[in-house]
């Protein structure tokens, strides 16, 4: 193909993404490309948690009618953005290296978590890391923040909130690395499944691109996030589900793969924006495996142990009644 058009949501950080992909394609593959921002409704509903109006889709639905209709030919996603199951006629192709993984802290008065005062203002609408954050101090106050990464930073600098949680990579590519107080580490709490990476989707409508898509892949970050994928659909991997899966290798080729999933009636501190967790939350359950893995195959098998081993500790009562 002489020229192809990119479909990608119109953040400031979606937009970065689209534009490192479309200099990758013509760097490295002599491919040209041009960029189609769309609006997701994802990015048009911001006074609701996602769990509640949808989930993960609405942030792709629209890039996808894009591409099932030819007005584009490749979409490019924050894969943390992604449904684990993708609709037919669709196919995750490409996985670019990832970014830091890790969710950053970031304050204008506090150096970090553990510098916090009692009962402080701490903004996410992420199950995932209001999970963690309160197993860490059950003393936080929870409360929802959506918005591009521009509109959260914007909250947090109008006095709104003590501290916001966001995704590191999202700080670094967009030169805002200064704002983050201190980095989280990944043992006190696991990213979300695919934090970090830019994924490349296509449809049947373009067989002829997917060859040179396969190209851009980096192996290690697309096995690793099809364990963590895996651990995500086997356990429902909707946003109503509080749940993290973090996969890395090592120098000897063995993919080490950590998850958390927490208890789905944590849901109602985000909605009564409550001290602490609810009556009944339970503690999150974490468990871990290692494995050689040199194919999806591998990589899959890896993420169902992981995800077994959390129901097999009680993780079906921890999910979501449409879930469980």
């Amino acid at each position: 193909m002489q020229r192809i058009v990119i479909a990608t949501r119109e953040s400031r950080l979606a937009l970065w993404q689209a534009e490192h992909v479309r200099a990758l394609l013509e760097r490295r593959l002599g491919i040209a490309a041009s960029l189609s921002g769309i609006t997701t409704r994802g990015d048009q509903i911001l006074d609701r948690t996602l769990a509640k109006v949808g989930g993960k889709g609405l942030f792709v639905k629209e890039l996808e009618l894009a591409l099932d209709c030819g007005d584009a030919h490749v979409a490019v996603h924050s894969l943390k953005d992604v449904p684990m199951n993708l609709l037919d006629g669709f196919e995750l192709v490409a996985v670019l290296e990832r970014e830091n993984p890790s969710d950053a802290f970031v304050s204008n008065r506090f150096g970090d978590i553990a510098a916090l005062p009692q009962g402080a203002r701490v903004g996410t609408s992420s199950l995932r890391r209001a999970a963690q954050l309160l197993a860490l101090r059950t003393d936080l106050r929870i409360a929802p923040l959506r918005g591009n990464l521009d509109t959260r930073l914007a909250k947090l600098d109008a006095g709104g909130y003590d501290a916001i949680v966001l995704a590191a990579a999202g700080l670094m590519r967009l030169g805002l690395g200064h704002r983050i107080r201190a980095w989280i580490d990944v043992d006190q709490m696991i990213p979300a499944a695919g934090q970090g990476a830019i994924g490349l989707e296509i449809s049947d409508n373009v067989p002829t691109l997917r060859g040179p898509l396969i190209a851009l892949r980096h192996d290690p970050t697309w096995l690793a996030v099809h364990a963590e994928r895996a651990v995500a659909r086997l356990l429902g991997g909707s946003c109503s589900t509080p749940l993290g899966a973090f996969a890395s290798f090592d120098a000897s080729g063995i993919l080490s793969l950590r998850a958390v999933l927490g208890d789905a009636n944590l849901a109602a501190v985000l909605d009564d924006n409550a001290a602490g967790p609810s009556p009944g939350v339970r503690p999150p359950i974490r468990r871990a495996s290692s494995a050689l893995v040199v194919d999806v195959a591998g990589a899959q098998a890896l993420g169902a142990s992981v995800a077994n081993a959390l129901l097999e500790a009680g993780g079906h009562s921890y999910l979501p009644a449409t879930d469980a």
